[in-house]
């Protein structure tokens, strides 16, 4: 997993609540477990005219001009902005896995769905809640500025745009390992160590338990 320091991106106004995880990546897209090759299905159904399916040529789908992501700059904006309760519904975690593939390291909202938001952070890309005043004042901004840059500056838990500093709080267990870059695979192989040491002491103590010739 990437970590996460210091970054600077384009931030897509997505004005939109309760956006679930069905609109974020569609079901029929669920099929792969792979975490990549999702972002150009993510949002899918508002990104396009047609009815989506596993296997398309892309280049020949016709696009929704009034989404923001089909409009420059925002198609390469890399922190998105959202309102209340994003995330909601099902609990793939390919949701997380198809904003990452697009491009996204932040999401930005006044609220997220628990296990989205959760997912976020196992994936290498940071939920940032603000606010519902803050994020008003950020829609207004980034729809007067199209393709204004923020600096997300997770050691300081700042963000720094057309002069301005927000501060957000993110719990700092999580917060450390998206410094380190450390899913949590990575937080138990730090402990390779100890585990091996364990399964010595238990190997002698109860044998039958690591060779299956052995009988208690």
């Amino acid at each position: 997993m990437r970590p996460f320091t210091l970054f600077t991106g384009i931030v897509a106004p997505l004005d939109r609540a309760n956006v679930d995880t069905d609109q974020i990546i569609p079901k029929q897209f669920l099929k792969s477990i792979a975490r990549t090759g999702f972002g150009p299905n993510l949002f899918d159904e508002l990104r396009y005219l047609d009815q989506g399916y596993i296997g398309q040529d892309l280049s020949k789908r016709p696009l929704n001009p009034e989404f923001v992501l089909n409009i420059p700059p925002f198609d390469h904006a890399a922190i998105l902005l959202a309102r209340q309760n994003f995330g909601c519904g099902s609990s793939r975690e390919h949701a997380p896995w198809a904003l990452n593939d697009f491009g996204f390291r932040c999401v930005i909202a006044p609220s997220f769905a628990d296990i989205f938001y959760n997912n976020c952070f196992k994936n290498g890309l940071l939920p940032i809640v603000l606010a519902s005043r803050q994020v008003d004042e950020l829609f207004e901004l980034v729809h007067a500025q199209p393709g204004v840059e923020m600096t997300v500056d997770l050691s300081e838990q700042k963000l720094t745009l057309a002069g301005q500093t927000l501060h957000f709080d993110v719990p700092s267990q999580r917060k450390e390992r998206l410094l380190q870059g450390l899913d949590e695979i990575g937080v138990t192989l730090g402990f390779a160590a100890q585990i091996k040491a364990y399964e010595r002491e238990r190997s002698q103590i109860c044998p039958w338990l690591f060779n299956q010739d052995v009988q208690p």
